[in-house]
């Protein structure tokens, strides 16, 4: 027919999400303000906001998976320009925490007291938990990897196995870090090393959270028959943040809690 696609790039049709996207954020947002000036009922506010993003969030995300599994229009060509996106927003991601990194190092190189950390502060032990959460993420790391390659040469049970492991020590992780925060002897309003410890650490800390979520949403997906080894990029990307996670930790580990403590 006359009126059929002659091209591998996928037009969108029309969609209500970017508005509605809109519209949440800025409520979500302005709940927050609202709530940091504590306004009356500004957590209902804040918490219509928090709802409608993730209300956008699941419904886009559920179009974009439909158009990738059963609609056919993520092409080659298509997922060429998904990549580019996935790694423009990990070198966005990477920028975040430059500028904590350059916090810390700005204050620890040239303390205020002379001494790093100050004398009222006493470091966690880099090699107790901190060190424990290292070989847990490493850990996850391979059987990511692990998963990744299972998929490409369609063996989808180990691709299951290892995508559960890594969840699971994803969880494991976070737990951790909750425990290690409950057990510090330092709070967020201690001074420059308690803010940019748990700024660095804390951010950290959510993008593990977000990955753990990322890498759940792949695992149902794959326990519904999704991704196959020559199209499988919604996972791919899903590792590929993972991997960033893992790295950032290393540096978190030997700048701020071993070099820094």
């Amino acid at each position: 027919m006359s009126g059929d696609q002659k091209h591998q790039y996928h037009l969108v049709e029309p969609s209500p999400w970017p508005a509605l996207g809109s519209a949440a954020g800025f409520t979500l947002f302005l709940g927050l303000t609202l709530f940091m000036h504590e306004y009356p009922y500004s957590i209902y506010v804040l918490g219509a906001g928090l709802f409608m993003v993730l209300a956008t969030m699941f419904y886009w995300w559920r179009d974009v998976i439909r158009e990738a599994e059963y609609q056919g229009h993520h092409t080659p060509i298509v997922q060429i320009g998904m990549r580019y996106g996935m790694i423009f927003f990990i070198c966005s991601e990477v920028m975040f925490f430059v500028a904590f990194f350059w916090a810390f190092f700005d204050s620890s190189l040239y303390p205020d007291t002379g001494v790093w950390p100050p004398a009222d502060i006493v470091a966690l032990d880099p090699f107790d938990l901190p060190l424990i959460n290292t070989l847990i993420l490493l850990l996850s790391g391979c059987t990511v990897t692990w998963s990744h390659h299972a998929l490409q040469h369609n063996n989808r049970k180990d691709f299951i196995t290892g995508l559960v492991l890594t969840v699971i020590l994803g969880a494991i992780f976070t737990a951790v870090q909750a425990y290690e925060y409950q057990h510090a002897t330092f709070a967020f309003t201690d001074g420059i090393y308690a803010s940019t410890f748990y700024m660095a650490t804390g951010f950290h800390g959510f993008h593990v959270l977000v990955g753990t979520i990322f890498l759940t949403v792949c695992l149902f997906r794959g326990l519904k028959g999704h991704f196959s080894p020559e199209h499988h990029f919604g996972f791919e990307a899903a590792a590929w943040y993972w991997h960033f996670v893992d790295v950032v930790w290393l540096f978190l580990f030997v700048c701020i809690y071993w070099w820094g403590g």
